[in-house]
């Protein structure tokens, strides 16, 4: 009686194993859920043409956007688990929309981690032409009386949306949130002076900043970035104590093999190492995590401890979908 599951265990395994080595079989798809030009898709872009090479197969990028990357994020979900369309997110993606959208998936159940790609903070930015020139003349401006400030976000319950919100309490401000269907369409809306403001993801702040479309002020964490030295961080410039980090990671679709997710995260890992890849990022302001960060338990482990750190605060702020 007990040869029957043996035997299926047996032949799973060997399926597994299998899959694993004909992995892939054709193109795959690097499913962003923002438009093109934004952080996300500029990171997906570096990481797919080495990617590429090291899998044999080509990695395409495919931009379905909608609902602060929800819909991108459950066409993966939704996929067949065989390894070819795979999610790439962040924190907001895949940690705050949980407690703001009503969420047909759950995150941590219906999704295989498969790698940390890298992390970075953000860097407070305005258009050129705004007066302020440095952060503690930003947060004056800006509760001024008389004085109408607007910041961009990159949707509703985004990274940059969260920093938004938390900059207006920091500072007492009552500075109006306009959404986005993205960051590149928030970045366009700054460089052209319709927005004050947009917390942006140093990948495209330092290019943009670099090239005198935008003013950088502060980044968002406890250290300089390596890429900007000359950007002061929040303590320095008269807001300590204001962190905010945007990681980016890999998933699959549950119950994919897990011969295939060790593929796939073999592909990542290579890529990581890769020197010209490390520039790329680097020269963006990404921070790419140890080895020993890069596996998917490593990823599972943080993704879990940013939902219990970043859920109640979300909850407790009322932000919600609009």
């Amino acid at each position: 009686m007990k040869a029957l599951p043996l035997f299926i265990l047996a032949t799973t395994l060997a399926w597994s194993a299998a899959s694993g080595q004909s992995y892939p079989a054709k193109p795959v798809v690097i499913v962003v859920p923002f438009p093109a030009g934004g952080p996300t898709d500029t990171i997906a872009r570096i990481m797919a043409e080495r990617m590429g090479r090291s899998l044999g197969q080509s990695v395409i990028v495919e931009n379905t956007t909608g609902a602060g990357g929800s819909i991108g994020v459950g066409r993966v979900v939704r996929s067949s688990p065989d390894g070819h369309l795979v999610s790439i997110g962040h924190i907001g993606t895949h940690v705050l929309n949980g407690a703001i959208y009503p969420l047909q998936y759950d995150l941590l159940k219906d999704l295989e981690p498969v790698a940390m790609i890298a992390t970075n903070p953000q860097v407070i930015v305005t258009p050129t032409a705004l007066p302020p020139r440095d952060l503690r003349e930003l947060i004056a401006w800006t509760t001024a009386g008389g004085v109408k400030v607007s910041i961009g976000t990159g949707g509703a319950g985004t990274p940059s949306h969260i920093s938004a919100m938390y900059f207006r309490e920091f500072t007492g401000n009552q500075a109006q949130v306009i959404h986005y269907r993205g960051g590149a369409p928030a970045n366009t809306d700054l460089i052209a002076g319709h927005i004050n403001i947009f917390f942006d993801q140093a990948v495209t702040a330092l290019p943009n900043a670099k090239g005198g479309r935008v003013r950088a002020y502060a980044v968002t964490a406890k250290s300089r970035l390596e890429a900007a030295p000359d950007i002061p961080t929040v303590d320095e410039a008269g807001l300590s104590g204001y962190y905010m980090a945007v990681w980016h990671g890999l998933w699959l679709a549950r119950a994919t093999p897990r011969s295939i997710i060790a593929r796939l995260n073999a592909s990542t890992v290579e890529t990581l190492a890769d020197a010209g890849v490390r520039k790329r990022l680097g020269d963006l302001g990404q921070e790419i995590p140890p080895v020993e960060q890069q596996t998917p338990e490593a990823l599972a482990a943080h993704h879990r401890a940013e939902i219990e750190k970043w859920w109640p605060l979300v909850r407790a702020a009322d932000i919600k979908a609009e």
